[in-house]
This record gives structure tokens, sequence and C-alpha cells, in this order.
């Protein structure tokens, strides 16, 4: 599994970029490999402000339907819409052209909340 060392990861299998005060958002490459083949990806939430672990959006695959979370609060600035035509993106590429979502960052604080890579390997098994 590719655990890249320069993001946050939650429990959830999401994770977090990290751009001064504003973040990226998207799935792990565990979670997209956990779910199998992205058919279909919904948020309705931009420009909404949600609390750390509210779900923004949802992602269906063959398997299942998953809600995909906030890993730190914030407002929700940006939806990546290539997303809409061509979701299979999250199981080729979750980490660079897969970002979910655009956020604006609430509480900084929350980002030391959030699991390291070494963290997010253990907890995976990776």
């Amino acid at each position: 599994m590719n655990v890249p060392g320069n993001l946050k990861y939650t429990k959830d299998h999401e994770w977090l970029k990290v751009e001064g005060d504003e973040a990226l958002v998207g799935i792990s490459d565990f979670a997209q490999h956990e779910l199998g083949d992205i058919v279909f990806i919904e948020v309705e939430t931009v420009g909404e402000i949600l609390q750390k672990g509210e779900s923004f959006g949802t992602i269906e695959a063959v398997k299942t339907v998953s809600d995909m979370y906030m890993p730190v609060g914030g407002e929700i600035l940006a939806f990546n819409e290539a997303l809409t035509s061509k979701p299979e993106t999250l199981n080729q590429d979750s980490y660079e052209a897969g970002w979910v979502i655009r956020i604006k960052i609430s509480n900084p604080d929350e980002i030391s909340q959030l699991l390291s890579p070494a963290d997010y390997s253990t907890l995976i098994g990776a």
C-alpha cells in the first residue's frame, strides 16, 4: 500500500495535505483498494462549514457505498469536478489527481490529532 510521507491520515482512511490555511482531502490508497472499482462520487457540501468527523460526501463502488468524513473542521471550498465524469481516477491516482475536496481549515490544532504516515501504516498493517 502506498502511504505518502507528506500527508496526515484518519482512522477512516481519508488523507489531508496541508497547504497553508487550506488543505486537500481525499481517500487513501488502502481505502480505494478495499472499496474496489469506484463508479460514482457525490459531494453536495461545497460552501458549507463542517466539523471534524462530519460526512462531506459519499463514494460508491461496485461493492458498496461509503461516507467520506472531514479529517479536520473547515469550509469546503471546492470539489474535484473531474471525478464526476471519471470517478475511477480515485482507483488510479488517489493521492494526486484523485483529491476529492479543498477546504479552508477552521482549527489548525486539529491537524496534530491526525495519524502520521507511520501510524497509519501500522493501522492498515502495511
